[in-house]
């Protein structure tokens, strides 16, 4: 039985609340509607705002539609005016790819903050949560076999042990913790092999730039992973180390790729490997400070877990889990970028 979402802008919880709907009831808000194709813009605006009122508030779907149908106050609040039904909302956002939905993320999360241009090197955080999905593998087996024609998987968190569903990578850039890029992979593979895969990502998108730092937990070290994130990618692949770390070892796999030499960009090239080498090893002796800054990531995938129901979905799709998992990112990035930036405000934001 859910409590009634009788509005009240005094207590604190509505009144962060409100603060979102300010953001997404914006003109920039609507732009980034239309640019990514998800229109008609009124009825976009109010199917997300209504979906993200569901996740607030932890609240079923259909109980959140019975709520602004039944209460003026919350309609005025939120701003949508006409209410569509669970079926015409369903309908409506099944239109749209969950390309969009990504795309989306960066732009309405942008909407609530400056656009100016960002200058200087820049700092992000990488790491992976399980997604388990709403299954009861009690009360029936469900073997790899019987997973191969399905879009989920097993997958194994030391947390929560064995499950059924996906793994949710997310990129946040530090200090305003901002999410910039979502993948999600079926099961739970293991997050050295992805490392690749998330920077041609964040290359692709033109979030990293030159001389950037990305900092990752243990689960990507990997010597390989250090050569490609300064070879290839040009940023400093802050990975933090094992036990059986070897500085040695890794210096000796810092070598030039043969296709700088013959151009006419080599000597540049050459002192911006040095320079990324250097930066990466003085870092790799400053551990502690980084560790503390990348468990950032961790209490923000608390939130999104604990706070906006992303602990278990009633999903059974890539396409639908995606659109579901960037809503849940969307509404946290939207409410950490109220001015939640210190750890004990984002833990106490987890307990919310």
């Amino acid at each position: 039985m859910y409590s009634p979402l009788i509005v009240d802008r005094e207590e604190p919880k509505w009144f962060l609340f409100a603060q979102v709907m300010q953001i997404l009831s914006s003109r920039r808000s609507r732009q980034e509607l239309a640019k990514q194709g998800i229109t008609p813009v009124p009825m976009a605006e109010s199917a997300i705002k209504i979906l993200l009122l569901s996740l607030y508030f932890s609240v079923d779907l259909a109980y959140t539609i019975r709520e602004l149908t039944a209460r003026r106050k919350l309609r005025r609040f939120t701003g949508i005016h006409e209410v569509p039904t669970v079926d015409a909302l369903s309908r409506f956002l099944s239109r749209f790819q969950e390309e969009q939905f990504l795309a989306l993320i960066t732009g309405l999360l942008n909407a609530g903050g400056s656009r100016r241009r960002r200058r200087g090197r820049n700092t992000f955080l990488i790491d992976g949560t399980d997604i388990p999905l709403d299954l009861n593998w009690f009360r029936r087996s469900f073997t790899k076999e019987q997973l191969k024609d399905r879009d989920y998987r097993w997958g194994y968190s030391p947390t929560h042990g064995h499950y059924i569903g996906y793994k949710l990578t997310m990129v946040l850039r530090y200090p305003d913790l901002r999410p910039v890029c979502v993948l999600l992979h079926p099961g739970s593979p293991h997050d050295a092999p992805l490392f690749d895969e998330i920077l041609g990502e964040l290359q692709r998108r033109r979030v990293i730039r030159i001389g950037d730092t990305v900092v990752c937990d243990k689960g990507y070290y990997a010597y390989a992973n250090y050569v490609q994130g300064i070879f290839r990618f040009n940023v400093v692949p802050l990975i933090l180390t094992k036990k059986n770390f070897s500085l040695q070892k890794l210096l000796g796999k810092f070598v030039y790729p043969l296709s700088i030499f013959g151009r006419s960009d080599t000597a540049d090239r050459i002192r911006r490997y040095r320079e990324l080498a250097r930066r990466l090893l003085r870092q790799l002796q400053e551990q502690d400070r980084f560790r503390e800054i990348r468990s950032r990531i961790e209490d923000v995938f608390k939130i999104a877990k604990n706070a906006f129901s992303l602990r278990r979905i009633h999903r059974y799709t890539t396409r639908s889990v995606t659109k579901a998992v960037v809503l849940n990112v969307l509404l946290t990035g939207l409410v950490i970028s109220q001015g939640f930036r210190s750890k004990v405000q984002l833990q106490r934001l987890a307990e919310w």
